[in-house]
């Protein structure tokens, strides 16, 4: 498989995985929704708590290779200071977002927290090891999570439950979930090893439901289990894709669109999401019947799709 036809499936996925974080957000509050479109509310895994690693595998897809050619421009230490700008940047939405929750009184957590700052706090924990071999970082990605799973179980469980997305400590769950990522993408990219990769997604899958059994699978703590099973889903559905696009010639444009974008349709779905979260009628939104949950999710959606496509036809790319 050529390299572009790989990337086009990269991108595509990417897509998919920034559409799923818009439904996720939206549907996080809707009372209306069975229970399997909603976030678990504690031990157990929804299709809702897969958006967060479907993305932040996304992630681990290209970081490597970005890492590396951006160090053959410029060098190590202009790299690590572009990616470390690049978080903080991310850390700094992800709270303004965060806050503005509290403000207008639509945070669910006593601690305030956004998805973002996990993803910042992630990247600056995988940078100092994304040089190193894949099987060094899958080492580091294993220890790294079992001494978060053992401080989780002695003192911290009751702060990362009570925090959205595990607030800061979570974090470390986290960044174990990106570095192993990043650890499975260099089996993908490498041509003579990539035929190892499904084997090893179904390891992963393997290991993450051995694992749930002494450790139950729980986003809101980010349990080890939930970590590495989730992370095992999250690579399968790539490999799905990858061979849809390499079989097939498969190409979901719209998925391409968002997916060169992510980050810039997921910041402007929080001024959509008002129009829905703002007014005070429960009715409206989070008790509306689900006819008005489906036309309402249709249009954010159908608006965040439009601009993705227009960014598409005019090759513009958003990035920090």
């Amino acid at each position: 498989m050529n390299t572009s036809t790989r990337l086009d499936a990269i991108d595509q996925y990417r897509g998919l995985a920034a559409i799923l974080m818009v439904i996720a957000n939206y549907a996080v509050r809707i009372e209306t929704l069975p229970g399997f479109l909603r976030h678990s509310s504690d031990v157990g895994l929804t299709l809702m708590d897969l958006g967060a690693p479907v993305f932040i595998f996304a992630i681990g897809l290209t970081h490597g290779l970005s890492v590396r050619r951006r160090i053959g421009r410029v060098g190590r230490g202009k790299t690590i200071e572009h990616f470390l700008r690049r978080y903080m940047a991310l850390f700094g939405i992800g709270a303004l977002i965060a806050y503005g929750e509290v403000l207008v009184g639509q945070s669910q957590s006593p601690v305030s927290w956004n998805v973002l700052q996990s993803i910042a706090v992630a990247g600056v924990l995988t940078l100092p090891v994304i040089h190193l071999p894949w099987r060094y970082r899958i080492g580091i990605a294993v220890a790294l999570l079992v001494v978060y799973q053992i401080l989780l179980e002695v003192w911290w469980l009751d702060l990362v439950r009570n925090a959205s997305h595990g607030g800061l400590l979570g974090s470390l769950g986290w960044g174990a979930m990106l570095i192993l990522s990043t650890a499975l993408a260099d089996l993908f990219h490498d041509e003579q090893r990539r035929k190892i990769y499904p084997w090893a997604i179904l390891f992963v899958l393997l290991a993450g439901i051995g694992v749930s059994l002494p450790v139950p699978i729980a986003m809101k703590s980010v349990s080890a289990s939930y970590v590495v099973f989730s992370i095992g889903t999250s690579g399968l559905l790539f490999w799905i894709f990858h061979r849809l696009v390499d079989q097939l010639g498969m190409r979901v444009q719209l998925f391409t669109a968002w997916g060169r974008n992510p980050l810039l349709l997921y910041l402007i779905h929080f001024l959509l999401l008002a129009v829905f979260v703002l007014p005070d009628k429960p009715g409206w939104y989070p008790y509306g019947p689900l006819w008005l949950v489906v036309v309402q999710l249709g249009m954010m959606v159908a608006v965040l799709s439009w601009i993705a496509w227009r960014l598409y036809r005019r090759d513009w790319i958003f990035s920090l």
